[in-house]
């Protein structure tokens, strides 16, 4: 598929990681915790071992949550909320201890950590669907899912361009975590019914505040997330790369022309719920939330992948590769306009098909990107091979054959045992 070039594939041999955490949190509690815990993990187990199962952590948390409440509109049973909190803290330990866990046994690669930050994107999707599971968000669900993919890609996008994944003292992989485990727990104790009342009844410090008390208090969280942590962290995603970008005299339209993909894909799946006749992002919340989680994994590996291989900054018309079905889907639901709100094809199923071709496309570039590297790795072992072996002429056994031959009749009376004895010497 053409993902990886020659020059890509040498840039990942040579790739370091760079990355800074300033979050107290995280130095002062969680970090000694990591470095305990990860020798829990026998030094035969491989990094990517310990990503996959804390991944399956949250996947196993968004089926619970799938099974008690369908259209993540209805409370689950009070176990579920600490099953998702647990969930989510021992998805956030495993991730932290991935990387100890390479150091420790010296199996770091440029690999692992695409295969690291490319879980850490599709759980965005996973724990939101928790998340609107536990707080009752219906779709509001999608909206959730969309305050945690936007700092993740700037934060992404940044690193592209820094070269450096810098966490502020307070960011998401730590901090909002940590708060968003603590709010499955608070739920197990007060119930899911705490977050569909008014923010005035929940929170009675707000009762005074006009317009605000009236607000449910799932909805008011998310637009408090909005204005203390997407917008605030977003600016810092820009600022940091138009340093970068300005010091390099390179170009700032470039540079932005990389978050069109992200902008198409969420103004795509917005413009279908808008002309879907079934109310789609209501009605199948965890489908869209999947489906649109699974592309923006595809878009966030593809630049990930492009910082690792050195390649030129700006867009790469491949990460659109995961925006193929939308025109398909945007057709089916133009279609229930004209055939008196009955689309062409069911929603349920162009969804699936959705879900489907998101799965597929990661899956070839994963393909791809181990086959380049297989063939790579044994183009290096063949050249370093021929250059270990040294011309016949230069050896002993080479000379002796040499002499042998301007003499035929010597070479005939040899015996057997001088026949050993010459090639002994190989």
């Amino acid at each position: 598929m053409g993902y990886i070039g020659a020059h890509g594939v040498a840039a990942l041999h040579r790739y370091k990681y760079s990355g800074v955490d300033h979050s107290y949190l995280a130095k002062y509690v969680l970090q000694p915790f990591w470095t305990r815990f990860v020798k829990v993990f026998p030094l035969w187990m491989p990094p990517n071992m310990i990503t996959l199962m804390g991944f399956m952590f949250l996947v196993t948390s968004s089926l619970l949550g799938y099974i008690y409440s369908p259209q993540l509109d209805s409370p689950p049973p009070r176990w579920v909320h600490f099953a998702h909190g647990l969930l989510l803290f021992l998805y956030q330990t495993f991730d932290a201890v991935d990387g100890k866990q390479a150091r420790r046994t010296n199996s770091s690669s440029p690999l692992g950590e695409l295969f690291d930050h490319g879980c850490d994107a599709l759980a965005c999707a996973f724990e939101a669907m928790a998340f609107g599971s536990t707080a009752m968000c219906g779709r509001d669900t999608f909206w959730f899912w969309v305050i945690s993919a936007i700092p993740f890609y700037g934060a992404t996008w940044e690193h592209y361009f820094t070269n450096t994944l810098i966490l502020p003292v307070i960011n998401g992989p730590t901090e909002g975590l940590a708060l968003i485990f603590v709010s499955h727990f608070f739920t197990a104790i007060v119930g899911a019914e705490w977050w569909a009342q008014q923010l005035g009844q929940s929170i009675p410090l707000f009762s005074w505040v006009p317009f605000v008390n009236e607000i449910q208090t799932s909805r008011a969280v998310l637009y408090m997330m909005i204005a203390f942590a997407v917008i605030p962290t977003v600016a810092f995603n820009v600022t940091n790369v138009y340093k970068v970008v300005r010091s390099r005299n390179g170009s700032m339209v470039l540079a932005l022309a990389m978050l069109y993909p992200f902008v198409v894909l969420l103004g795509g799946v917005l413009i279908w719920d808008y002309l879907s006749p079934t109310n789609l992002i209501a009605t199948y919340p965890h489908l869209v939330v999947l489906g649109t989680g699974l592309a923006f994994g595809f878009l966030v590996g593809r630049m990930i992948l492009a910082h690792l291989c050195d390649e030129p900054k700006g867009l790469k018309t491949n990460m659109c590769m995961s925006l193929l079905y939308l025109p398909f889907a945007l057709a089916n639901a133009l279609t229930a306009r004209l055939n008196a709100g009955v689309p062409l094809v069911d929603e349920l199923w162009v969804l699936l098909g959705y879900c489907i071709f998101t799965v597929i496309l990661p899956a070839l570039n994963q393909c791809c990107i181990d086959a380049k590297q297989c063939h790579y790795t044994c183009t290096l072992q063949h050249q370093s091979s021929m250059k270990s072996l040294r011309p016949l002429e230069s050896t002993a056994l080479g000379s002796r054959v040499k002499k042998l031959e301007k003499k035929p009749s010597t070479l005939r009376m040899v015996d057997m045992d001088q026949l050993d004895r010459i090639g002994e010497v190989m």
